[in-house]
């Protein structure tokens, strides 16, 4: 009987053993759920433009390929802006811990800050702004009188279009006054007043410029025209430092969907132009149409290097026409070491030393 119940009782000691192997098991899979779910989730606020030179952040957003990169444990908040200088004040106040915007603003917050609020860790697009005015002047001569929109003070088309001028022996203020009256305002409101008259042109980004040409103006400047190669920064993404101390593998999430972004934008150019249009309708109310944004794109270069040669010259640009008041030293504005991590395990070429 003994000899026969043995087995018998193996088993159920095995059967215990297993349940409490089991459910010690099962303890340790529902206290780690529990922690990833009681785990704190990082917020992310995002700032970029509803214009075609931010497409990287359009379709970043749209297609969820930021969201993605970033991984269920970050929160993506995004808030849009007319120009650069004022993403400048949201950062500065902690409303944004990252943004897009053109390098002139890039060199304003880091100026302003000693260096110690921003860094830009990468590029975005190249190219993409021009100076649209009416049929009637051929020449920087005619401009002499006339009135001209930018999307704002100090942003990057608004201090290349006052340094242009310089060179074409035209003075501009700040007030408006000069030989150029120069009226900064947002992309679609120099859209209506091209339209009515009111001014005879602006230097905007794409697709604002394509839309004064099809409102019946013509390019006087294509901005590429005057960089060597081609090739400026238009859009460049930053981080606050802070931020970026804090939690550097979110920084390195966003600029990986900053790349993927940009290589979706370059692969499928038909559907990205379809997804920052659809985009740019939901943040605004309008979509531009099919015809603005397919004459804009090849405007356009959408690029991950943030060209950090044309962002030295722009501070030179901005001292000579009065939007910052001394030279300044740009060391550490620009830091590619998380992008060139990326890239490389993309398998795509690094961009040049900062």
């Amino acid at each position: 009987m003994r000899h026969r119940l043995a087995p018998a009782a193996a088993v159920a000691s095995l059967a215990l053993i297993v349940g409490a192997c089991s459910s010690s098991a099962s303890s340790s899979h529902l206290k780690a759920a529990t922690a990833a779910a009681n785990s704190p989730v990082v917020t992310l606020h995002l700032g970029y433009f509803p214009n075609l030179t931010h497409a990287t952040a359009l379709v970043g957003v749209h297609d969820g390929i930021f969201a993605q990169a970033l991984g269920p444990g970050v929160k993506l908040e995004t808030a849009t802006f007319n120009a650069g200088p004022a993403e400048v004040s949201a950062l500065f106040a902690g409303a944004l811990d990252a943004a897009y915007f053109g390098p002139n603003s890039a060199i304003n917050a880091f100026t302003q800050s000693g260096g110690a609020a921003i860094v830009v860790v990468s590029g975005a697009t190249s190219g993409g702004a021009e100076l649209v005015v009416k049929p009637s002047i051929t020449d920087a001569a005619q401009l002499k009188g006339t009135k001209l929109a930018s999307p704002q003070l100090g942003n990057t088309q608004d201090v290349a279009l006052r340094y242009w001028l310089r060179q074409h022996g035209l003075k501009t203020d700040t007030q408006g006054g000069g030989d150029v009256s120069i009226l900064p305002q947002a992309n679609s409101t120099a859209i209506t007043a091209f339209e009515t008259g009111s001014i005879d042109g602006g230097w905007l980004p794409e697709p604002y410029a394509a839309q004064l040409v099809k409102a019946g103006g013509h390019v006087l400047v294509d901005e590429r025209s005057l960089w060597p190669g081609g090739a400026f920064a238009t859009t460049v993404l930053a981080v606050r430092k802070q931020f970026l101390a804090a939690h550097p593998d979110v920084v390195k999430g966003l600029i990986e969907g900053q790349v993927h972004a940009n290589d979706f934008v370059n692969q499928h150019p038909q559907q990205a132009q379809a997804d920052a249009a659809a985009e740019m309708g939901a943040i605004s109310g309008k979509a531009p149409s099919g015809a603005v944004v397919v004459a804009a794109w090849p405007e356009m270069t959408f690029t991950d290097d943030p060209v950090a040669a044309s962002i030295q010259a722009d501070v030179d640009h901005a001292l000579a026409v009065g939007t910052i008041a001394r030279k300044v030293s740009l060391a550490g504005l620009v830091d590619a070491t998380l992008l060139d991590q990326v890239l490389r395990a993309a398998g795509e070429p690094v961009v040049p030393a900062s």
